[in-house]
């Protein structure tokens, strides 16, 4: 179960995803209108939607990164001599892959 503030994260995610989808097709709409006041007021738009967008993406990484750090730290104290093992093998084949190189 998440907690209220995950919950709450995600809905915000979602709900900037509506608004930016939103103001695209806005943009969308309105690309027959002429004028120098109307061209430079959508390439702002359309600027802020890439960055808005970019943004977005970027906090989900960081979301799912954050879930699988959590989930390697409670593997691992739940099971700490196979996290050793593991280590200890990954160790040992980077090793070898460096001393292969030389």
């Amino acid at each position: 179960m998440k907690s209220p503030t995950a919950q709450a994260r995600d809905q915000l995610a979602v709900d900037m995803k509506a608004v930016i989808d939103d103001a695209e097709e806005l943009l969308k709409a309105t690309a027959g209108a002429a004028g120098d006041r109307v061209s430079a007021a959508r390439a702002r738009a359309e600027e802020t939607l890439r960055k808005a967008r970019t943004k977005l993406a970027e906090s989900d990484v960081i979301v799912h990164a954050k879930e699988a750090a959590r989930t390697t730290d409670s593997y691992v104290h739940e099971h700490p001599w196979s996290a050793v093992g593991i280590a200890a093998v990954a160790g040992l084949l980077v090793g070898i892959l460096v001393s292969s190189r030389r």
